[in-house]
Parts: C-alpha cells; structure tokens; sequence
C-alpha cells in the first residue's frame, strides 16, 4: 500500500518537472526570438543611419553657375520672318495631257520646274504679300496612239513626247505662322511640244505621221498653270512645298484641262528694306 502510493507521488513529481521543463523551453525560445528581432531591428537602423551619413559626406555640395547661351554650342534658331527678297523653288513635276486632239487616252508626263520669284517690298497690305515669278517647266513621256501606227511604216505604240513650258505670274502669300504657308499663284506663257521625236529618217513625213498616229503637229501654244502651294519650313531660309496645279492648254481647237503636281524645296534670301 505504502510502495504503491510512493510510486503514485514519484509519477506526479515527474510529470510536474517536464511540465516545467517544457515552459521553461517554450519561454526559452520566445525570448530568444525577441531579442533576436530587437538586434536585426538595430542592426539595420545603423545601416540605414551609416548610409544616409556616408551619403551625405560622399556627395559634397555644388555651386550651380548659369552659363549665357550666348556663350555655348547650342543656340536657338532664327525665327521665320517671311521678310526674305528674292526666292528659289526647284522641284519635280507630274502632268497629265493628251497629246492629239482625237486620242481617245490621256498620257501622263514627268519632269521638272524651277520658279524665281521677287517679293515686292512696301507696307501696303496688298503689294507685301505679291511676288513676281518666272517659271520654267520641262515635261516628258509616252503617249499611246491610233491602233493603225502600229503597223508600217512607223511600228509605233507608245511614242515620246515632251514639252517645255516658259511663263510669268504672281504668288500671293496667305496664311502663315512659324510651321508652314500657304500660297497662291497664277502663271502664263507658252508652251512648245514637240511630238514626232520618233519619226525616223526615211519614214513619211508630215502631215501623215499626225493623221496616222493621232498626235499633234509641233508647234508652241499658249498655257497656264493656276493653283497654290504649302511651304512647310526647315529654317528660316528654307522650306519644302508641295504645289498642284491645273493646267489650261490650246494645243487643239479647243481648251482642255489638266492636272498637275510638283514637290521640291524653296530657298529664300535676301532682306526686304522698311
């Protein structure tokens, strides 16, 4: 009875002790990981604080100093003032036309132009928006023909013809601002086409070489060119346009219309006197 009841006592004894051993770990392991987050939390607080010294001697203060800009590489461009004297304009042409009075299809032609104009000086509201210009047109290409110019003698289908075109006009400037302008224009002269180059030596000549093919006879006719033009600016001397056209023309017996477009750059110099 007596060995029993000690057995009983000595199993409770034991069980107490690894009910504290096992707090005592537990309280163990708590306090370790307080402590462990207390010296990670320092630990970085001094990184952060060494950091933020280490940056702010590293980097010593500058003194900012204004350079003109005058004085540097860089300098702002000169403004488009429209106050240039003379003008330049070199561009390339397409036109369409028709070659002889009874072709039943127009023909389509390429080349080139070049305009000089004068701008005209004074402070009226009119003559300070007109120039002067002389123009030059150089146009080229195929044309086809009558069915029977196939045959002999001539063997044609699409023979070359081409035109050069001389006339004189106005512009006149319309809206603009620093980007872009627009202008309007009218030119007139004459214009000399030249439409047997294929006729070959020993071929019939004239007048048959037109009634068989359907071309026009060379010879220079009065033209006109009415239309407009964007600039749209580089600089202040230079742009580049794009100019369509509609072409008047009395090759025939009658006026017939055409169109035409032209791309290239103008160069503007000189300056208007106030």
């Amino acid at each position: 009875m007596l060995e029993e009841i000690r057995r009983r006592m000595l199993r409770l004894k034991t069980s107490g002790a690894w009910r504290v051993t096992g707090a005592r770990e537990t309280g163990r392991r708590a306090i370790f990981g307080v402590l462990t987050t207390g010296l990670l939390m320092t630990g970085a607080t001094m990184s952060r604080a060494q950091a933020t010294s280490s940056s702010s001697t590293a980097v010593p203060a500058t003194q900012t100093t204004t350079v003109p800009i005058s004085n540097t590489k860089i300098a702002l461009a000169a403004p488009v003032t429209y106050d240039n004297k003379y003008e330049f304009y070199v561009g390339l042409n397409f036109m369409n036309f028709q070659a002889g009075q009874s072709l039943p299809k127009r023909m389509n032609m390429g080349g080139a132009e070049f305009l000089a104009t004068y701008w005209l000086p004074g402070d009226h509201w009119f003559t300070n928006h007109v120039g002067i210009g002389a123009q030059y047109r150089g146009e080229a290409g195929t044309t086809p023909v009558f069915g029977q110019a196939q045959g002999l003698p001539y063997n044609l289908s699409r023979p070359l013809v081409y035109m050069n075109m001389g006339m004189l006009g106005a512009q006149y400037r319309g809206p603009k601002n620093q980007y872009v302008a627009v202008n309007y224009h009218a030119y007139g002269g004459v214009s000399h086409g030249t439409f047997d180059d294929d006729l070959r030596p020993g071929q019939p000549g004239q007048p048959t070489f037109s009634q068989i093919t359907g071309l026009y006879t060379n010879r220079t006719k009065p033209i006109a060119a009415l239309g407009g033009s964007i600039d749209i600016n580089r600089s202040k001397n230079w742009a580049i346009r794009l100019s369509p056209d509609l072409i008047l023309e009395h090759f025939g017996t009658e006026t017939r219309e055409f169109f035409a477009i032209s791309g290239g750059v103008v160069y503007r110099l000189g300056k208007q006197k106030n």
